[in-house]
């Protein structure tokens, strides 16, 4: 990382992960990432600055993951009436990412989709909350907002718009089917509904406070943001985590996998019509939550990993109960995989049913678990391991039909992994040999220095990109979910489908709502 535009620091990122970092002008800026994507480089994020207290304009960021590592480029504005590549033709999942950076920033892209995303009339059209002068008011009364959806038409088309509100408890999002009987034609998602300002927010705190807000970002990946976190802290301030901490953070990391795994095929289950599916793996995941509980002190692992390392350590008899635990599991998962493959009901929900093949998913981004059940073979703990993974030797987990059947058989493929690493890591913890510092003072950060957080979460790679303000504040912070690149597939998965199988397709995916819309 040794390209620093206009006197900014250089940026740094965690070890284990080659970066470079390029300052690009328009042409550039469009050049390179044509270049990145016929070498099958990936967009991980997209996110802007405002700099104009600095006297420099706006700046537009893009972190390109390819198999040699990051790319942080980063194109410079004048002014907000300045537009930037549309990137949407070389990364489609760029088209949402554009258009809530305009919603937020009003900076815009010179692109033909100008809908908004995030704003849905919830501050003047005219205000963009993440300039640095934008004051929030609350007399802003919320308005309506005319969502222009895409619309097909033709002899024995229907539309049938779902949600936002859903019967269950999952978040909100809106989905227009256009239908032909029962199969599905088209479907477009509009989602934003949980946006709560996260990012604005993140400016008002301290790097110390920031930590607690990023572990809440998705409360079923706060292992994986908090470690994010905690590595772009770290790295602006050029510290190195007790080993210690580092197996113990890997230790949450995987029983957060863990758990989110055993949830979704208990539910993948249920929404297959197989009810005893979701009673066995609920007990399973229960049993695991409440472990973590009395090891950890929160079901959720929330606030387990702090900038500096973890809060607290692991006891001796708290090691012994998990490697025993992880080995009945082991035997358990198991045998409810047999019972789910032998199942023709369920195989008969699951097999062919919301396919994306290795061809679309590498032409959509796609990221993590699903892309992997696509065929598509990444894994930041494979890729780029960072310690304590460099020393684990991860086995990912992949499969090609990229189908619900596909998704499951990875997420059981997973789940046994984590088991191994869980003992592995405990087998660690357990050795008298590794000092029991857990945590080291962070020192002041330097003002003006951005750093990146880069950890494979259970859905994908989580990204965070923080920079650093005067008196260890925060100046800008943008978390981003693999959700972002995932969710547009979903709209591809159930073309052809049957309209009662997008609850299961989109189970399947389990993407965030929360992680995605901030």
């Amino acid at each position: 990382m040794n390209v620093a535009p206009l006197g900014l620091a250089a940026a740094r990122l965690p070890a284990g992960v080659p970066a470079q970092r390029a300052q690009v002008s328009s042409g550039q800026f469009l050049t390179a990432c044509r270049l990145a994507w016929e070498q099958r480089a990936q967009l991980v994020a997209l996110w802007a600055s405002d700099e104009r207290d600095r006297r420099r304009g706006f700046c537009v960021r893009v972190a390109l993951e390819d198999r040699d590592g990051l790319m942080v480029l980063e194109h410079w504005l004048p002014g907000e009436d300045s537009r930037y590549p549309d990137l949407t033709p070389i990364f489609p999942a760029a088209n949402r990412m554009q258009r809530s950076t305009y919603d937020l920033m009003g900076i815009g892209a010179e692109a033909d989709d100008q809908r908004p995303w995030l704003w849905m009339a919830s501050w003047p059209i005219d205000r963009f909350p993440l300039r640095r002068d934008f004051e929030a008011s609350p007399l802003w009364e919320p308005g309506q907002e005319e969502y222009d959806f895409v619309r097909v038409e033709g002899d024995g088309v229907h539309e049938i718009p779902v949600g936002p509100v859903h019967a269950g408890i999952i978040e909100p999002g809106h989905f227009r089917f256009q239908i032909v009987g029962e199969k599905v034609l088209r479907l477009e998602e509009r989602l934003g509904y949980t946006h709560k300002g996260v990012e604005k927010r993140f400016e008002a705190m301290t790097l110390g406070e920031g930590a607690k807000l990023a572990g809440r970002i998705s409360g079923d990946s706060t292992v994986a943001y908090a470690w994010a976190y905690a590595q772009a802290v770290e790295s602006i301030a050029e510290i190195v985590v007790p080993p210690r901490a580092a197996w113990l953070r890997a230790l949450c990391l995987e029983r957060e996998r863990l758990a989110n795994h055993l949830g979704d095929l208990g539910a993948l289950g249920n929404d297959g019509g197989f009810a005893f599916g979701l009673a066995q793996f609920s007990l399973l995941r229960e049993d695991l939550l409440r472990a973590n509980h009395a090891a950890f002190g929160h079901r959720l692992l929330m606030d387990a990993v702090v900038p500096g390392g973890v809060a607290r350590d692991l006891e001796i008899v708290q090691a012994l109960a998990m490697r025993e635990h992880a080995n009945r599991l082991r035997a358990e998962i198991a045998e409810l995989r047999g019972i789910y493959d032998e199942h023709a009901g369920l195989q008969d929900r699951f097999r062919n049913c919301g396919a994306v093949g290795a061809e679309l998913a590498g032409r959509l981004g796609m990221q993590g678990l699903a892309a992997r059940a696509s065929g598509i073979g990444r894994d930041l703990r494979c890729d780029f391991p960072c310690a304590p993974y460099d020393a684990l030797g991860v086995n990912i987990a992949t499969a090609a039909n990229g189908d619900v059947a596909a998704r499951v058989a990875v997420r059981f493929d997973e789940a046994l992994e984590s088991l191994r690493l869980i003992e592995a890591i405990t087998a660690q913890l357990l050795d008298p040999a590794l000092a029991r510092d857990v945590a080291l003072p962070l020192p002041d950060a330097p003002e003006q220095r951005l750093g990146i957080g880069y950890v494979e979460g259970w859905r994908g790679p989580v990204l965070v990109a923080l920079e650093t303000g005067p008196g260890a504040t925060i100046r800008r912070c943008h978390p981003h979910d693999p959700s972002w690149s995932n969710w547009p597939a979903i709209e591809h998965a159930v073309i052809g489908n049957i309209v009662p199988d997008f609850p299961l397709i989109n189970k399947s995916f389990n993407l965030s709502y929360s992680g995605h819309d901030l």
